[in-house]
């Protein structure tokens, strides 16, 4: 027998000397990453917590866009958009399904709730092979009070996505001017919002904030570990900005462009309201316009016409022909001359008045009331001289850009090689000018000679500190004529207006005189050759500002190619946004119209706490008229406020205790009916120009607040031509042409 022990006793040995090194390898391994925490060269504790560590966006919020009264005009908000699960993977609890068990029933529930049909909705929801599905446009900018809604049906598989939009609660509004913002994709495969016109462009440095962190320790599922540190970078949000635009005014300049476009259907609208003594423009619009929350319209007119564009102006280039005359002392209102023709050279075509004859020897002062393209072809040719009118352009400002502050401003383009292009530039042919430039050498005229830059943006604010940033100072852009050179040629544009032979009688406004100017512009053929030919095929407007004496507003309208039935009523759609605009815009400013501007003031005094029945008596002794809101003993609230002076006349309105009840307006001044809405707190809504005819809500009704308070105006001539009425309207009232 072969003893084999020693062998084996070698063999155990060798395997324990073997495990006893390994073992001292991991002991030395141990505690050499235990003293360094380090491993092949990689710390350790780093890798752990770059391993449980998560990192989380918070998102900024873009700045807010406010008018000059801090409404607002565009802000973000929460939306979210509705998504499905159809995988049946996503349930592991069969009594609590994480997808869409019933596609029928889903469908006929959600289609309560968004704009997509049922049958659709249900074709979505069947396709068994799909992990998820969306809805579209439908199933996108999903509210809160939807999301809740639909929540509440507890309908399995349905969830939502949250996002932030851009909200702009007015809708179609100064949409070209505030402009709307679109996702952009980032280097980092995220999305930011970024402005693509407008102020949402110009300022979109100022209004996009800057993302914030949030780094924090969790567990393998990512959920926070129990007293661990959260380490954030907190987001800054975009700043707000401040417009010069008047939410009132823009609501009256879209409403009276609404009306205008849909009776008459213009292909182009372009209006502008300005404050002529800072240079603010107060409202901006255009026809077609979009909507920038939808973009709904958006094809149909990509660009700012009274900032992009330049077209021949018309008639309306007159106003600083005349200007520089006046200011030269070349101008004599009673001089005569030959309407009907001049020939500027004898290689010169002979330019015509626009009724071709003229009106024979007339003054020229009826040459401008006329709108005589003669009479200003004679000032700038042998009055003026065409060097020094040359000057007079550049002082207005047409041959450079404004420098408004929007983007992608054009600037005139002065026709100025031959003789016959010099005079048909005094008449506004030829040379082609911007809105806005029309609107800035306005300013002059209205302002005492002090030409003021215009701008859209009062002040930059930070949204956190409300700290001012920037804000807009107001800036004289020239003085190109005198003070007393601009109250004359005022007083000479007054009689466009007032005067039998004028073409502006349509712009004459109860209350309140009125200069301008009125302009038909002839359009460029763009087939080449010429002008386009026919009754339609013309850009009438009209420049004009308001109160006379002291203007506190130019409106400039222009309203292209409309559906009239007469060259002579290319007046009517313009004086159609004129009149509202301008009226309505004065009595919401406070500015009393001029048969008021005698009357005795006092400041009103307060009667909060006072007996109903005294302070009516009181109120009358002192020639006021006192409309009481309630059924209350006492009075609780009025307006005007104490201490504000008022005239001779004017409605304090008096509210009591308990329910506020609805007056009979008929009669109401839009400044009436505002202070009734401040009072009551309703929502306020107008359509035409003048004093009340009608009014929704009924007289002894409880006002709510809240509730839409809606009007109809009408001026005392409009209602007296109602009266009688016969459908037809008179030739009589037929506008002269210019």
């Amino acid at each position: 027998m072969i003893k084999k022990q020693p062998y084996m006793n070698v063999g155990a040995a060798c395997l324990f000397v073997i495990f006893g090194l390994l073992f001292f390898v991991l002991l030395f391994r141990y505690f050499s990453i235990e003293i360094s925490g380090e491993a092949a060269g990689q710390p350790l504790a780093a890798k752990a917590m770059k391993k449980y560590t998560r990192t989380g966006t918070l998102e900024a919020t873009r700045g807010i866009i406010y008018d000059r009264n801090g409404e607002v005009v565009a802000e973000d908000t929460a939306s979210y958009s509705l998504l499905a699960i159809l995988s049946k993977k996503m349930t592991t609890d069969p009594k609590h399904p994480m997808h869409v068990t019933d596609p029928q029933k889903t469908a006929m529930e959600l289609a309560k709730y968004i704009n997509m049909d049922e049958t659709e909705i249900y074709r979505r929801l069947n396709q068994p092979n799909m992990f998820q599905v969306e809805f579209g446009r439908a199933g996108k900018d999903i509210s809160i009070e939807t999301k809740r809604k639909i929540e509440d049906l507890k309908l399995p598989g349905i969830t939502f996505i949250p996002q932030m939009k851009r909200f702009y609660p007015n809708g179609i509004f100064a949409s070209h001017l505030v402009g709307y913002t679109d996702p952009v994709e980032q280097k980092d495969k995220s999305y930011k919002m970024v402005g693509q016109m407008g102020i949402e462009k110009t300022l979109n440095n100022y209004l996009t904030g800057t993302n914030g962190k949030l780094n924090y320790e969790s567990d393998l599922w990512g959920y926070i570990l129990p007293d661990k540190k959260e380490n954030i970078s907190p987001a800054k949000d975009g700043d707000d900005v401040y417009l010069t635009i008047d939410q009132k005014i823009q609501t009256f300049l879209e409403d009276a462009m609404n009306n205008v476009a849909k009776k008459y259907k213009p292909k182009k609208i372009i209006a502008i309201v300005a404050d002529p003594k800072t240079g603010d423009i107060l409202a901006m619009g255009q026809r077609p316009s979009f909507d920038p929350k939808t973009k709904e319209g958006i094809t149909d007119g990509w660009h700012n016409e009274a900032i992009e564009t330049s077209y021949e102006p018309g008639s309306t280039m007159k106003i600083f022909t005349l200007a520089a005359a006046v200011n030269e002392g070349v101008f004599n209102p009673n001089e005569k001359y030959k309407s009907g023709s001049y020939q500027v050279s004898p290689r010169s075509p002979a330019i015509h008045d626009h009724n071709y004859s003229g009106w024979g020897t007339i003054s020229y002062l009826e040459g401008l009331q006329r709108s005589s393209n003669v009479a200003f072809a004679k000032i700038a040719d042998e009055k003026l001289g065409f060097e020094k009118f040359r000057e007079y352009l550049s002082k207005f400002g047409f041959d450079r850009p404004t420098g408004i502050d929007l983007p992608n401003e054009a600037a005139g383009r002065i026709q100025f090689n031959y003789p016959i292009e010099k005079v048909t530039t005094a008449f506004g042919q030829g040379t082609a000018v911007t809105p806005i430039e029309l609107i800035q050498a306005a300013t002059a005229i209205a302002n005492d000679g002090k030409m003021m830059k215009p701008h859209v943006v009062d002040k930059i604010v930070n949204h956190d500190t409300g700290k001012v940033i920037k804000q807009t100072e107001t800036e004289v852009a020239g003085t190109p004529i005198t003070a007393q050179t601009a109250k004359t040629v005022r007083d000479y544009l007054e009689t466009v207006v007032t005067s039998k032979n004028g073409t502006g009688h349509r712009y004459k406004i109860d209350g309140y005189s009125v200069a301008g100017k009125t302009g038909t512009a002839n359009i460029p053929n763009p087939n080449g050759g010429g002008y386009l030919t026919g009754q339609q095929n013309y850009i009438f407007s009209f420049l004009g500002m308001a109160p006379k004496n002291d203007p506190k507003l130019i409106v400039y309208v222009a309203v292209q190619q409309p559906q009239i039935d007469n060259y002579e009523l290319g007046s009517r759609p313009v004086s159609e946004i004129f009149n509202p605009v301008m009226k309505n815009s004065l009595q919401y400013l406070n500015i009393r119209p001029s048969k008021l501007e005698k009357s005795t003031s006092v400041k009103i005094g307060d009667f909060s706490g006072a007996s109903v029945t005294e302070t009516v008596k009181d109120l009358k002794s002192q020639g006021f008229n006192p409309i009481v809101l309630g059924k209350g003993p006492d009075v609780t609230m009025q307006l005007p406020k104490a201490g504000t002076t008022i005239l001779e006349g004017e409605k304090v309105l008096l509210g009591t205790s308990g329910d506020l009840i609805a007056p009979d307006m008929t009669g109401w001044s839009l400044r009436d009916v505002m202070q009734l809405a401040e009072i009551a707190d309703l929502k306020f809504n107008v359509a035409g120009s003048g004093y009340v005819v009608k009014q929704n809500l009924t007289p002894g009704s409880p006002l709510k607040s809240g509730e839409n308070l809606i009007v109809q105006l009408q001026s005392p001539e409009q209602q007296s031509k109602n009266i009688g009425n016969t459908g037809q309207e008179k030739n009589s009232d037929q506008t002269p042409s210019d």
